[in-house]
């Protein structure tokens, strides 16, 4: 198996994460929870972008898992 495979395996566990903490932090509410929610959640398009940016790269590159 690739190793890309793996990394790209980890870069999705890393968004997964990046999401539940920003739900959990919406879930908190006030103002103060908005904020820091509506930042997680620009990380976890960032982190996603990066991942799509991988995957796309690995299958042009002909990746075989």
């Amino acid at each position: 198996m690739s190793p890309m495979i793996y990394v790209i395996g980890i870069g999705c566990l890393i968004v997964a994460l990046i999401l539940a903490r920003g739900i959990s932090l919406m879930g908190r509410g006030g103002v103060e929870g908005a904020k820091k929610s509506n930042q997680m959640m620009k990380w976890r398009i960032v982190a996603q972008l990066i991942v799509v940016i991988m995957v796309v790269v690995f299958v042009a590159l002909g990746g075989k898992p």
